[in-house]
């Protein structure tokens, strides 16, 4: 371990300035919080010899941390221990939790790669709220979602605050960017998958209805859209079935990583059933 008492210790660089406006680090992320970090080092990609750049702690946390501490020397991954308010003056932020890591960035997945042997997917349209999309990848992992194509307008999955309210789910559920929707969906309905957009209009099929009628089984991709505007009109289009959830008067829909809980929640329960012996 590397003891640091001074912020302007160059060890540091990596984590300076980790406010929502510097998003963007480059050629690598920041992972934040305990279970996000015991996941990654949990991880095939996490585990790569040189992947994670560093691991920066608290006092606190590098004695309560033997574990991890470890599993990191094992790895060959620097350990910095630092104070609170040094850290605190380096990121921009109080690091509460006391616990980050840089990490490589690994090459960019194909769609192929996210396509094999999956049953379900997550395809987002324009979704570019960072805990929004945190909270979609930790559903979608809860929820038997083996993967999540996004389009190029969404936001970065491996942003900080995304990978903190994922529970580091980010970091073990496939995932890639996609071309424009118009191009990929068909590419995902040639491959065998029915195209679900979640969507509050009222011509929508009720969820429930659909489970009855088999629409949500697998191979499916369930499209959502960005919080306010939805999917767009040429995505809907490009579904091959509507489904909403039935609001209470007054209440037009749900958060998008919550619209997605409830209809992949349908969609799990109906396959546990179909398992069940008669």
């Amino acid at each position: 371990m590397w003891q640091i008492e001074e912020p302007e210790d160059p060890r540091l660089s990596d984590y300076s300035n980790l406010t929502d406006a510097a998003s963007a680090r480059g050629n690598f992320f920041i992972v934040e919080g305990v279970i996000a970090l015991n996941r990654l080092l949990g991880t095939a990609g996490g585990t790569k010899p040189g992947s994670v750049r560093s691991v920066l702690l608290t006092p606190n946390r590098a004695a309560s941390l033997g574990s991890i501490v470890s599993a990191c020397e094992s790895l060959s991954i620097p350990v910095l221990v630092a104070p609170r308010e040094v850290l605190s003056l380096v990121t921009g932020f109080d690091v509460h939790r006391g616990v980050l890591a840089a990490v490589n960035r690994a090459e960019d997945a194909s769609v192929e790669s996210v396509l094999l042997d999956a049953q379900r997917l997550v395809v987002l349209e324009a979704i570019n709220d960072h805990e929004n999309l945190g909270s979609i990848f930790r559903n979608a992992a809860a929820l038997g979602i083996d993967g999540v194509l996004l389009d190029q307008r969404c936001s970065d999955p491996l942003y900080r605050r995304s990978i903190r309210v994922s529970l580091g789910h980010v970091l073990s559920t496939p995932w890639c960017r996609c071309a424009e929707l118009s191009s990929s969906l068909p590419v995902l309905r040639r491959a065998g998958y029915r195209l679900v957009g979640l969507t509050p209009r009222v011509e929508a099929q009720v969820v429930g209805e659909a489970v009855e009628e088999g629409v949500l089984d697998a191979p499916v991709a369930f499209v959502l859209g960005a919080e306010g505007g939805g999917l767009t009109e040429e995505t809907l289009q490009n579904c091959d079935a509507l489904v909403r959830i039935p609001m209470s008067a007054g209440v037009d829909s749900l958060n998008v990583a919550t619209s997605l809980a409830v209809v992949a929640s349908f969609a799990a329960a109906a396959a546990a059933r179909s398992f069940e012996p008669s």
